[in-house]
């Protein structure tokens, strides 16, 4: 089994910065690529951005520019760092990693979710 630890969500005021981090740890042979979603209540799950495990990038529209997908290979973790953030910012931000258990088994994991608030 894997384990994907998130932290860094919080309350913040229009237009500034929080830090997302999310680890993982278990079984783990190697993660592949590794993402980060985000769920507004009443709306459905979306993504935010992806790295894959050579650090190619991809980001939703609605974040280019603002915010920025990153990770340490080394210590099993992937990084989201947001700035100018927006009320509209506001969701349940969730970590998902392709982890490689072994050559032939492969899964896809959630983490558990963390809170980012933007209001003044």
């Amino acid at each position: 089994q894997v384990q994907l630890v998130e932290s860094g969500g919080g309350l913040v005021q229009p237009g500034g910065s929080l830090r997302l981090s999310c680890t993982g740890s278990g079984s783990i042979f190697r993660i592949n690529d590794m993402g980060w979603y985000r769920q507004a209540p009443g709306k459905q799950r979306e993504l935010v951005a992806s790295i894959t495990s050579g650090g190619s990038t991809n980001y939703a529209d609605s974040v280019k520019g603002r915010f920025t997908i990153s990770r340490d290979n080394a210590k099993k973790t992937v990084y989201l760092q947001m700035n100018g953030l927006k009320p509209e910012d506001t969701a349940v931000y969730y970590c998902n990693a392709d982890v490689s258990h072994s050559t032939f088994s492969r899964a896809n994991y959630w983490g558990q979710g963390t809170q980012v608030t933007v209001s003044s």
